[in-house]
C-alpha cells in the first residue's frame, strides 16, 4: 500500500564545523546561529547539544529577531577548533507558525535591506506582479512562481554577498539568491517578508526560503506563510526552521573573529535524517 502524506515526523540534525589554523590564534570570538527554536508552530525541539573541542566558554541567548544564538569565547587555540551540534526536532501537521503582530508593520521586513535592494529591473518586475492583483496570498504565490521561472539553479556563481538585484540580472544562483529576490519583490509589492535559514530533508546542507507575514487582523499574533521559490512550492513538514531575519546576513550560521597574522581553513558537514515518521493511511 502506498504511504500518504507525513502527519508527524522526528528528525535528527547533525552539523560539524572545523576551523584549522597554520599556528596558534588568540581571542577567538565566534557566533553560531544553528539551533532551531524551542517551539515554532508545529515544530518542537526535543533535545540538542553543542560540543566544542577543545573546550571553550559558550553563552546562549537570543538576537533581535528571537533566534537562538551561541556565542563562543576562547583566549587561545593551538591549531584547530571543532564545533559539533546535534538536535532532535519533531514536526506534525497542525499548528501553523505565528509571529508577534507588530512584525506585520515592522520596517525591518518591509524596507529593502543591504542584500535586497531594488534596481530598476526588479522595480519594474514588482510593478507588473502587483498589477495582476494585490490579494496578499495570491500575490505571494505569483512572486514565488515568477522567481522560480526566472532563475536557474547554478552553484558557485554567486556568493554570500551577492545582492538580489545582481542575482536577478545574472538569472542564476542558489537558494539564498532565490530567497533574496523573492523578498525584494515581496517588499516592493507591499508585503512583509522574512528570510528563513533552515534545512530541507534530503538536501543535507542548509536551505533558504521566505516567510510572508500576514495581516494579524486584530490578533496579538500574525500568521506566516512559507514559500520556497527554489522549488516553486509552499513549505511542508520536510522543512526545518532554524532562524529568520531581514536577509542572509542576519542569520549567517557561523561567523567570528580572532587575532593572528594568518587566516584559517574551514570545513563543514551537515545531515538531516528521519528518526520516525507517521503517514496518512
Amino acid at each position: 500500500m502506498t504511504e500518504g502524506p507525513i502527519v508527524r515526523a522526528s528528525y535528527l540534525l547533525r552539523q560539524h564545523f572545523r576551523y584549522e589554523y597554520p599556528g596558534p590564534i588568540r581571542k577567538l570570538r565566534h557566533r553560531l546561529v544553528i539551533a532551531p527554536p524551542g517551539a515554532y508552530g508545529d515544530q518542537r525541539l526535543l533535545s540538542d547539544r553543542l560540543v566544542i573541542t577543545p573546550d571553550a566558554a559558550v553563552r546562549w541567548g537570543e538576537d533581535a529577531f528571537g533566534n537562538a544564538v551561541a556565542r563562543i569565547a576562547a583566549p587561545h587555540i593551538d591549531e584547530a577548533i571543532e564545533l559539533d551540534y546535534e538536535a532532535v526536532v519533531e514536526r506534525s501537521a497542525g499548528a501553523k507558525p505565528t509571529v508577534p503582530a507588530r512584525w506585520f508593520v515592522d520596517p525591518r521586513f518591509r524596507d529593502p535591506s543591504a542584500l535586497t535592494q531594488l534596481d530598476r529591473t526588479l522595480h519594474r518586475a514588482a510593478l507588473r506582479l502587483v498589477r495582476e492583483g494585490d490579494d496578499p496570498y495570491a500575490l505571494a504565490t505569483r512572486i514565488n512562481e515568477f522567481v522560480y521561472a526566472h532563475m536557474h539553479y547554478v552553484p558557485d556563481v554567486t556568493s554570500v554577498v551577492t545582492t538580489a538585484a545582481q542575482a536577478y540580472t545574472l538569472g542564476v544562483g542558489v537558494c539564498q539568491d532565490y530567497a533574496h529576490i523573492m523578498i525584494a519583490l515581496a517588499r516592493a509589492c507591499g508585503l512583509a517578508a522574512r528570510y528563513v535559514s533552515g534545512h530541507l530533508l534530503g538536501e543535507g546542507g542548509t536551505h533558504a526560503w521566505v516567510e510572508i507575514v500576514a495581516d494579524p487582523r486584530g490578533s496579538r499574533t500574525a500568521p506566516v506563510w512559507g514559500f520556497d521559490p527554489t522549488h516553486r512550492r509552499e513549505t511542508t513538514l520536510s522543512y526545518l526552521f532554524v532562524a529568520a531575519g531581514r536577509d542572509f546576513a542576519d542569520v549567517t550560521p557561523t561567523s567570528g573573529r580572532f587575532l593572528a597574522p594568518y587566516i584559517g581553513t574551514f570545513t563543514t558537514s551537515r545531515s538531516v535524517d528521519v528518526v520516525s515518521a507517521e503517514y496518512v493511511a
